[in-house]
């Protein structure tokens, strides 16, 4: 809930402690955007730890240059479950106003075999389906209409922690219909304007197997959200000379989540009926200077402020607030290949409706105990204010004609209040006497914490190599009670190293992880994992051009490993194969 997840502008808020967030098929995906560290001021609530915002296809992906009809088939196997997978994806462009893509895929899996050898109940039926059209208006405006459908009928742990337990079939559903217009037009600095409205509905129909969970057998458990928003923002650009220009972004926001949840038609623990209407304006400025008074350096100023209104009501009751997000960020170029950077920034996250207002069962001890939510309608929105500084180098020309060389380190520091945080209270005796075990399950603020940590990354590339490294440590303390803040990221440590062959299209890889969870708030063991791969494309005047091939290894050494505080293991060795196909015409 700390990092905002948009796919096509269209936001992504689904949040379940066992289902996923994000329901896409990679072959649809064409682009992923990352953006680290504190970005309320622009995108609002949720933007404490950053934004990933996912673009899907479009047809210029798939058409040559002036051509009509442009397509992309694929199929592939992964051994840890024995999953096979095979998909189609093409576009058309019959006149110059209107373009298509249209793609589906399929998926099916059985269980994952983990590090240690046991096995993870997952058997996995997945269709999804992508279209989109977009018409060209007039030479600079366009409307793009798109709808994507995910659907998978599982077999699996209601809870992933568990491997052969509290099994339930269950069906997952997503819709993301979607219509956005634009209208940018070059030799107008004050227009360049997007617009988008979305709805996204997604639906988790879980029933029951046994009667090792928190209910019998048989037992339909159905949860539903459904968030439907909007956006427009504009830049306008202002260029004061040859070498200085600003960019002003504005615009304003607003999206509806409303959630449902059933158990044999009843109300569902956990899973509230209830609503959040999120508003918001904001605005944005960006100063590129190039050539400071002749020196050559340059540097970029980007102010940034929001305002957000939010109000949540279900049947404990009903919370509204309003925040204020602002930044600032301060980029310096010296000298050609130095950057120096820094930022201020201020981010919220309001209380999703499973926090503010859950009821009923949370799990059960057979023979132990229950353990049941309470509703927290007192809780507050979770704020943060980060600093981060930092450098970069940039080389070319170091070894090699064409090469590149590259190093980036930061380091920031994050003051958080009203952390919002679970608190499960689960007595055991001789506080209480089996059955009657009873706990409680309930979202909390923490008072005040501090966060500080650091990264560093480095890469070199040329027509042959490729080698990039990375470093990442973060620490955080509840200032109340001095107390660790728990489960954090891990310090981590990685390597990527590639061989290439451009002239028979070919490229071996090796990745390296080494995550240091010693610590003990970690909760869970270190780990090392070793990944390695081939690719081939062929070339483009080879009778086979359009094909590739990627194969692969991860985690070479079978290590038996949790990237979480849960426990979970994750997969063994994993052998992976992928093939596609692409023809443009």
């Amino acid at each position: 809930p700390d990092v905002i997840l948009l796919l096509d502008g269209a936001r992504q808020n689904l949040i379940s402690g066992h289902d996923g967030q994000l329901f896409v098929d990679p072959l649809f995906l064409r682009r992923v955007e990352v953006v680290k560290g504190s970005s309320s001021a622009l995108y609002g609530s949720g933007g404490t730890g950053g934004v990933i915002e996912m673009r899907t296809v479009e047809a210029i992906d798939l058409l040559s240059p002036g051509g009509k009809y442009g397509g992309e088939v694929s199929a592939g196997y992964q051994g840890a479950n024995e999953e096979w997978t095979a998909g189609f994806v093409g576009a058309a462009k019959p006149t110059d106003r209107f373009e298509a893509v249209a793609g589906i895929t399929w998926l099916t899996g059985d269980d994952y075999r983990l590090g240690d050898d046991s096995s993870l109940i997952a058997e996995d039926d997945i269709i999804s389906g992508l279209l989109k059209g977009t018409a060209r208006l007039t030479e600079h405006q366009t409307l793009e209409a798109s709808w994507q459908r995910f659907q998978n009928d599982a077999k699996e742990p209601n809870n992933g922690q568990s491997t052969d337990t509290d099994l339930v079939t269950k069906e997952t559903r997503t819709d993301n219909f979607r219509v956005a217009y634009n209208n940018s037009d070059p030799a107008n600095q004050w227009l360049d304007l997007d617009a988008i409205a979305y709805y996204v509905d997604s639906n988790v129909l879980e029933t029951r197997l046994d009667n090792l969970g928190a209910g019998p057998a048989g037992q339909v458990e159905d949860r539903v959200l459904s968030t439907i928003g909007a956006r427009v923002d504009n830049r306008t650009r202002f260029a004061h000379s040859d070498t200085a220009l600003t960019t002003l972004t504005y615009g304003v926001e607003s999206y509806r989540d409303t959630g449902e949840g059933t158990t044999d038609g009843a109300a569902r623990g956990g899973v509230p009926n209830a609503e959040s209407t999120f508003a918001g304006v904001f605005l944005q400025g960006q100063v590129d200077i190039d050539d400071i008074l002749g020196s050559g350096a340059g540097m970029s100023i980007i102010p940034g402020i929001r305002y957000d209104y939010y109000t949540s009501e279900g049947d404990s009751g009903e919370i509204s607030s309003d925040e204020v997000s602002p930044k600032l960020a301060l980029q310096l170029r010296p000298v050609e290949p130095l950057s120096l950077f820094a930022s201020y920034a201020n981010a919220f996250r309001a209380p999703n409706l499973n926090e503010l207002f859950p009821s009923g069962t949370h799990f059960v001890i057979p023979g132990f105990g229950v353990n049941s939510f309470i509703p927290n309608t007192a809780l507050q929105p979770q704020t943060t204010t980060t600093f981060e500084a930092g450098a970069g180098l940039k080389f070319n020309d170091v070894i090699t004609r064409r090469d590149h060389f590259q190093v980036k380190g930061t380091h920031y520091w994050i003051d958080g209040e009203n952390f919002i945080d679970t608190q499960v209270i689960q007595p055991s005796p001789p506080a209480c006497f089996p059955p009657n075990c009873t706990g409680t399950t309930q979202s909390v603020n923490v008072a005040n914490a501090q966060l500080d940590g650091y990264e560093i990354e480095a890469s070199y590339e040329n027509d042959a190599l490729l080698f990039e490294t990375g470093y990442s440590r973060i620490d955080g303390d509840n200032e109340v009670t001095g107390a660790p803040l728990g489960v954090l990221q891990p310090d981590k440590f990685t390597m990527h190293f590639a061989y290439k062959l451009p002239n028979l299209g070919l490229r071996l890889g090796w990745r390296y992880r080494f995550d240091n969870t010693t610590d003990a708030t970690l909760i869970r063991d270190a780990y090392d994992l070793n990944d390695v791969y081939a690719s081939w494309q062929a070339s483009e005047d080879s009778p086979a051009t359009g094909l590739g091939v990627l194969v692969g290894v991860d985690n070479v050494f079978d290590r038996a490993y949790s990237r979480t505080a849960s426990g979970a293991l994750e997969a063994g060795r994993n052998l992976k194969a992928t093939i596609r196909y692409a023809i443009k015409m």
